[in-house]
């Protein structure tokens, strides 16, 4: 009986490599088949393999190899059940452990179930239902799995292998864990080989000192570094900065935005905005261009100071920080507004600079000045007062005429109540023109006097109320018909009333407010980005 027993294997084993050399490129090859049995109530129309003592059962399918301790093939389907610790080989790289396997050698897919764990290199996946696609080499779970490598570790309900660019895929939620950071993503691919990841999808990274969100970009597992569009946000240093387009780097300490940037500093009450803009950590400092413009909050929730120019400079950290404004510097306040080429402000001192050509109004009045400085008070942030040194000149449209009220003198010192200019006194060769009107608002004459010292007055609605002479006062009050058109404005007169900041939005000049933004650049899987290089002509062809 045991004769015939063997016999029967050898004539089985002698028939299936005849079958499978008529069809080698598709049937399942036995390699080594150890005892061999038939149950066709179980397993109708299939052959029964056991393990031995010598070693496991082992199929071969067009370079791929399976071991199990119990195999069902179905010779006529082409397909193979394998249980009990299954391993499975392709190549040098590939293997998969698993309790359980159907493989179909015509369709070339597999199925592995129970404590499965699929390895590439230095890729681990481990779940407990998994499909292998051969012919797209490709493997993917649906019911949670885990995917982890030297530095990474991935987990989500679905996800897909690719075993030739040696990525991973999500298209449900994923989350990655790392030492440094976790990833919360919709969508993403991961390549293991680089540590490289694309989103497709709303993606937050939070590191140890940032939080960074995406709804499409690029970030480097192992650098740390990152570009992120759509709905971009990253908050970092107390600083949240969003944009169309945000770069960030953790070890250069450095993030950057293109168009819409917005960086908010809550802790300075701060506002940054412009096309162009840079946040440099170790210098505490942020760099700023393209319509660049910087809001200071002067008052909760009333009143704030806009500052542009064609750059902004911030540095130094919270209590003293320094902005440094230039070229074509404007700065707009409900209650002031000037111009300069360039305006250096800072925290520590209170003092803000307008250096060179600064030109400020305030209600009605126009000064100038060879330079211009305007003190906060350190402690309440509100303004304080005004300084013109040099060359000081003011000067207020008359509202009831056609002429204008001047004074000069060699500085000016102005003062704030409630963030509106109160009261200036100028000194040293002080004139004036003032057109004096009575009661019932009509002209008395024309005040053209010099003195030491004048002080000027504004009534609440920022108009020059009251003029006061002091010392060695020399002039008098001319009728209009008395006084020629020439002496009515001092030498430098210079009336720029058009270029005033009547708004907000005034702060930027004509040129810049339909400025046209840099296309951003879309973002692309690694696969793509190196078929593309590919196709590149080659220097020389």
């Amino acid at each position: 009986m045991q004769k015939i027993y063997y016999l029967f294997i050898t004539f089985f084993l002698l028939l299936h490599a005849t079958f499978a050399q008529e069809n080698p490129s598709k049937k399942i090859e036995i390699v080594y088949a150890g005892t061999l049995t038939i149950d066709n109530d179980k397993y109708p129309g299939a052959t029964i393999f056991n393990s031995d003592q010598e070693r496991k059962v082992q199929f071969r399918h067009q370079g791929m190899d399976i071991w199990c301790d119990v195999a069902v093939l179905y010779q006529k389907t082409n397909q193979v059940k394998a249980f009990g610790e299954v391993f499975i080989q392709q190549g040098d790289s590939l293997k998969m452990n698993s309790e359980f396997i159907e493989y179909n050698g015509d369709t070339k897919v597999a199925i592995a179930k129970e404590n499965v764990k699929l390895r590439n290199e230095k890729m681990t996946l481990e779940t407990q239902e998994l499909f292998f696609d051969r012919n797209t080499q490709q493997a993917y779970y649906l019911n949670y799995g885990k995917i982890f490598d030297e530095e990474n570790v991935l987990t989500s309900k679905e996800g897909r292998y690719f075993v030739g660019p040696k990525k991973s895929q999500f298209t449900t939620q994923v989350k990655i864990t790392n030492a440094d950071f976790v990833v919360n993503s919709l969508t993403l691919d991961y390549y293991h080989a680089t540590g490289h990841i694309y989103m497709f999808g709303p993606t937050t990274i939070t590191g140890k000192e940032y939080v960074a969100y995406g709804e499409k970009g690029y970030y480097d597992s192992k650098t740390e570094k990152g570009y992120f569009m759509d709905h971009a946000r990253i908050d970092y240093d107390n600083k949240i900065l969003t944009g169309d387009s945000l770069y960030f780097d953790r070890f250069k300490s450095f993030a950057s935005g293109t168009n819409n940037l917005i960086i908010r500093d809550t802790l300075n009450k701060t506002l940054v905005k412009g096309h162009y803009g840079e946040v440099y950590k170790a210098q505490d400092s942020m760099y700023i261009t393209k319509k660049a413009l910087i809001i200071s909050e002067v008052e909760k929730g009333k009143d704030s100071i806009y500052i542009h120019a064609k750059k902004i400079l911030v540095t130094g950290k919270t209590g003293s920080r320094i902005i440094r404004a230039y070229t074509g510097a404007r700065i707009y306040k409900t209650d002031i507004q000037g111009k300069c080429d360039s305006i250096h402000s800072s925290q520590i001192t209170g003092l803000t600079r307008m250096i060179r050509n600064p030109i400020v109004w305030s209600g009605k009045s126009q000064m100038t000045g060879d330079n211009i400085h305007i003190l906060a008070n350190k402690q309440t942030e509100k303004l304080d007062s005004l300084r013109v040194f040099d060359n000081a000149f003011l000067i207020e449209k008359d509202t009831l005429g056609t002429g204008f009220n001047q004074v000069k003198g060699k500085l000016l010192k102005g003062k704030f109540k409630e963030n509106k200019l109160n009261n200036v006194n100028l000194y040293q060769n002080t004139e004036v023109i003032y057109y004096a009107y009575n009661d019932e608002h009509s002209l008395v004459g024309i005040n053209k006097s010099k003195c030491s010292q004048i002080r000027i007055d504004f009534a609440p609605t920022q108009q020059i109320e009251t003029i006061t002479f002091y010392k060695d006062v020399d002039g008098a009050i001319y009728p209009e018909d008395k006084i020629s058109k020439k002496e009515l404005l001092f030498p430098n007169f210079n009336w720029r009333g058009d270029e005033m900041l009547k708004s907000k939005e005034d702060i930027f000049p004509e040129e810049e407010k339909n400025i046209q933004l840099v296309p951003i650049r879309g973002i692309k899987s690694e696969e793509i980005d190196l078929i593309e290089e590919k196709l590149q002509p080659k220097v020389g062809n």
